[in-house]
């Protein structure tokens, strides 16, 4: 039973992290990056459909994405989607591809896109520590209906604060690693 327990926890957290690692993907760095787009939906007949199942998106360098849409009469309309969307990019059409020229990034975007990373990443720290808190609810429910002895309550909570603290230290460390990449000019 506390073996589930604890297996449950470190499944959650894993999830949190990888929740993390999405939302900071999406973080502009200054480089292009094809994840950048991810988050656009166009519409196409009828229904909002992500840009990734539309088009072809690669990095032409460091500072350019290419799109190639799969059906030309909707370029527009990828555009439009690019443009409106809360990135602040400016797509260039060029026949069949669509060229997104990337700014550089000002020394003042940079501070507040470390700020947005630094929210994320104490949003999952909160998600750990709150699936923590629900597995030591969970081992303390066991040992009031006298399932299992106070020293294994004890050792639970011990593990699990263990996880926690995996689980954290890892956050950090890619927090970390994006604050760096973000200051990198």
């Amino acid at each position: 039973m506390i073996n589930k327990i604890k297996i449950d926890a470190s499944e959650h957290m894993k999830k949190c992290i990888e929740v993390f690692k999405g939302h900071i993907s999406k973080i502009r760095t200054g480089r292009a990056a094809p994840s950048m787009l991810d988050g656009i939906s166009v519409e196409y007949y009828g229904s909002a459909t992500p840009l990734r199942q539309l088009a072809n998106v690669v990095a032409e360098d460091s500072r350019t994405l290419a799109i190639t849409v799969f059906d030309h009469s909707i370029s527009s309309t990828v555009e439009k989607a690019i443009r409106t969307s809360d990135l602040g990019l400016n797509p260039i059409s060029a026949g069949a591809v669509i060229r997104v020229p990337l700014a550089p990034l000002t020394e003042e975007r940079r501070k507040e896109l470390v700020k947005t990373a630094r929210r994320e990443a104490e949003r999952s720290r909160t998600a750990v520590r709150n699936i923590r808190q629900d597995a030591n609810k969970k081992t303390k429910a066991l040992l009031k209906d006298s399932a299992i002895s106070e020293d294994e309550e004890h050792d639970s909570q011990d593990s699990v604060q263990k996880l926690t603290d995996a689980h954290i230290k890892e956050i950090d460390e890619l927090l970390a690693m994006k604050e760096a990449d973000l200051m990198t000019f």
